[in-house]
């Protein structure tokens, strides 16, 4: 009987953290090409959609949202404001940089935890190079943004051997859900594929590409983070720059249709390639 009334007295709490979760779920700011707004508005949401994910971890779309949410304003703000600042103010630079590399760490493990929630025993058979396993299409983007945020961290922690050594982990993940669906995201993942397979020591710059060229391929040209992929990829370390200014370009006069999905990706992307076109002298 008491098991009862407590399981109907939770009742309408779980169901009212359970709608909130699909809510905060929902890419209500993945429309919104206002990166200012954004920027301001990003912050509470992130830190509310936390706080419910802590009370239903098994949210599937939450934990991709929430781990989503943490790597887009890493990037889109303390790292490249970071980028943008390192010329003038080194060290003011380096606190950004280490703040991005935080919250890459924390959308991190969100993914993962999730990813493990799933199916337990994940991180022990990604960490096994003799493990079969594969990723199932609902996990897809759980493991992308597992991936992405991995490499950002990493990317800025090459002073701290053991985030560095877990560069393999992440490649393999990242392949993993490659092979399940390599079309995945209009071409993010294949376009994450060629920014490891760049970046990677032994990496192939002939593999890069052509994931590059894939990434281009199955976003049918809307996406300007797959062109930026190829111009800071590919061009920019081949010493192109006629083909790196042409793709910045090229990301420029994307114009996608209003409430589209890529418009804040492209909005951030944009205003990185005009960046990086004012800056073709100092980089070639």
């Amino acid at each position: 009987m008491l098991v009862g009334v407590g399981l109907t007295a939770c009742s309408p709490r779980q169901l009212v953290l359970g709608s909130l979760a699909d809510e905060l779920a929902s890419p209500a700011l993945g429309s919104e090409n206002d990166l200012i707004l954004l920027r301001d508005a990003a912050p509470f949401h992130l830190k509310l959609s936390e706080t419910v994910l802590q009370q239903q971890p098994g949210h599937l779309a939450l934990a991709t949202s929430v781990a989503a949410g943490f790597t887009q304003y890493a990037y889109a703000f303390p790292a490249f404001e970071a980028d943008k600042i390192e010329a003038q103010d080194a060290k003011g630079a380096e606190v950004l940089r280490r703040r991005a590399a935080r919250l890459y760490e924390r959308a991190h493990r969100h993914a993962m935890k999730a990813l493990e929630l799933q199916r337990p025993g994940f991180a022990a058979r990604l960490a096994d190079p003799s493990a079969r396993w594969q990723i199932d299409p609902a996990e897809l983007g759980l493991a992308y943004w597992a991936a992405a945020s991995w490499g950002g961290w990493i990317s800025l922690s090459k002073d701290d051997p053991e985030i560095v050594a877990d560069l393999p982990l992440a490649v393999r993940l990242a392949e993993a859900a490659w092979k399940t669906d390599p079309a995945w995201g209009q071409g993010a993942l294949s376009g994450l594929m060629g920014s490891f397979e760049a970046a990677r020591p032994g990496g192939s710059a002939a593999r890069a590409l052509a994931y590059f060229d894939q990434a281009l391929s199955y976003s049918a040209g809307q996406s300007c983070a797959a062109l930026l992929g190829k111009a800071e990829g590919h061009a920019l370390p081949g010493g192109d720059r006629p083909m790196f200014e042409g793709l910045l370009k090229q990301a420029l006069a994307i114009k996608e249709a209003s409430g589209s999905p890529l418009a804040v990706s492209n909005e951030v992307m944009r205003q990185r390639a005009a960046w990086l076109l004012s800056k073709a002298d100092d980089l070639f």
